[in-house]
């Protein structure tokens, strides 16, 4: 049997620190997005702004991360994935910098906003996974490189508190700065530049129009509690975004090289699946906005846990951390039955999950439990996702279609958000001088979530089976090296000719 060449083993030895280091970048960026949650009660007083207001704080990390998303994909595919995975996470320093020194409201925004920006870095690093790892290591490092938006949004909740309580908050920024800094200079060190790059063009005029539909779109989603789902501001906002979306998908067609490709878009199995992950987006944020206000609220309530800010965030943590470890799982499951019944069997865990919660929120370790599951099951559905997107395009499109998967789940959880906020705002009672929120509300808020895994479901049982046509480029093994070798040498005696036999 041949052995490994002593190129294979360096170039093994090569991608050791690729997964791991992407992996960090990537949960990095994804911190961002519940970094203030243990404090957004306290943001208005600590800005001396309304609470509507503070909430501009929160919802433009959103908008920036769904903006940066396709585009980022797009401009790394084009220049380079670690360039713009570079840029990504220098973006996010500075915007983390601008926030750390500012308690003023609109240049708290701005640095939000740069640190949402970040969230490019996702699909930059299933990207850089697809181009450099072997097939055999491609599976569980897509899928960890995947679940790093909820394992960084779910470990950021226990950290985030502890330090906000013994602290001042914004060494909470200091501490994403150091990370991203961190995050840098490793990916420097450890990360091969891909060589797989598109032709063309980068699509200014179509990163305009995305970026100006998904705003308006986006904006009264999170604001329209706010605002009023009836009032002109939302109603127009939101006609606006569907006539500059549709604008923006018409001229798409008619580019040679477009941001987002629209007909590989529309193919069966990458639209089914980021419908499936806009229901998944939706699920994942509803736990992470229901548990940490159950744990918070004062047992004098009635149901709520009355626990502290950091306790809280360490009942909720069990979320990510389930994610991070189903990766070597999903694996495993994908390679013998497949990405499809991967995400199919997460979404059922989901449900399970959310149905237990429903009767399981009177005590901390209840709370613990659901986590877990529903992380579990979480962590399967998105460790699927880039395994079928991957499967079904070019892969000088893997960055912008990641992208615009991402893009799906960043929707999804803005949805939530928004969803789940006018529930829980208008099943609120007074105690005291305070409105808070209901066990009904959360009940409601388990149910919408189940609902939309309901949906999920519906969209993955339609997924073609098996493996797309169009297979990608990938890396091949070293034992599929030594079997072109083996086979060569055999078909060798046949082509040397007459002269070649005893």
């Amino acid at each position: 049997m041949s052995q490994p060449t002593t190129d294979q083993q360096a170039a093994t030895r090569g991608i050791r620190g690729v997964v791991p280091v992407l992996a960090f970048a990537g949960i990095t960026v994804a911190v961002m997005q519940t970094l203030l949650v243990p404090v957004i009660k306290d943001l208005p007083e600590l800005l001396g702004t309304s609470p509507s207001n503070a909430t501009w704080v929160m919802t433009s990390t959103l908008l920036a991360g769904a903006v940066a998303t396709p585009i980022m994909g797009r401009l790394g595919d084009l220049y380079g994935k670690r360039r713009m995975l570079l840029a990504s996470l220098a973006i996010m320093v500075l915007g983390s910098l601008i926030a750390g020194f500012t308690s003023e409201l609109l240049v708290m925004i701005v640095g939000r906003a740069l640190q949402g920006f970040a969230m490019g870095a996702i699909p930059l690093g299933i990207g850089l996974m697809r181009d450099e790892l072997p097939r055999e290591k491609l599976g569980s490092a897509m899928a960890l490189m995947s679940s790093s938006i909820g394992v960084g949004g779910g470990l950021a909740l226990p950290l985030a508190a502890l330090v906000a309580q013994h602290t001042n908050w914004h060494t909470l920024f200091f501490g994403s700065a150091g990370l991203g800094v961190v995050a840098i200079l490793l990916t420097l060190v450890f990360v091969p530049e891909s060589k797989v790059k598109a032709e063309g063009t980068f699509d200014v005029f179509g990163a305009l129009g995305l970026s100006a539909g998904l705003i308006l779109l986006l904006l009264p989603i999170t604001k329209g509690s706010d605002w009023g789902w009836g009032s002109t501001t939302t109603l127009g906002l939101l006609g606006s975004a569907v006539v500059v979306l549709v604008l923006w998908g018409v001229m798409e067609l008619r580019v040679k090289a477009p941001l987002v490709n629209l007909r590989t878009t529309a193919r069966r199995e990458v639209l089914l699946t980021n419908l499936a992950s806009m229901m998944v987006g939706v699920a994942f944020y509803a736990i992470s906005l229901v548990l940490p206000q159950l744990l918070q609220l004062p047992s004098a309530t009635g149901y709520g846990l009355g626990q502290s800010m950091v306790v809280a965030g360490l009942c909720v943590a069990p979320l990510g951390l389930t994610m991070m470890l189903t990766a070597p799982l999903y694996a495993r499951l994908s390679a013998k039955y497949g990405p499809k019944t991967t995400l199919i069997l997460g979404m059922l865990i989901i449900a399970v999950g959310y149905g237990a919660g429903l009767g399981l929120m009177s005590a901390a370790w209840q709370t613990i439990v659901v986590s877990i599951v529903v992380g579990a099951g979480i962590g399967l559905a998105y460790s699927s996702l880039p395994a079928l997107i991957v499967g079904a395009v070019d892969p000088s499109e893997t960055g912008a279609a990641n992208g615009l998967n991402t893009l799906m789940r960043s929707i999804g959880t803005s949805v939530s958000s928004a969803v789940i906020g006018m529930v829980l705002a208008n099943t609120s009672q007074d105690f005291g001088s305070v409105a808070l929120p209901t066990m009904h509300g959360f009940r409601v808020s388990f149910l919408i979530a189940t609902a939309a895994v309901a949906g999920g479901l519906v969209f993955a049982v339609f997924l073609p089976k098996g493996r797309p046509a169009a297979q990608p480029q990938l890396r091949a093994t070293s034992e599929e090296d030594a079997a072109l070798e083996r086979a060569t040498e055999a078909l060798a005696p046949s082509t040397a000719g007459p002269s070649a036999r005893p």
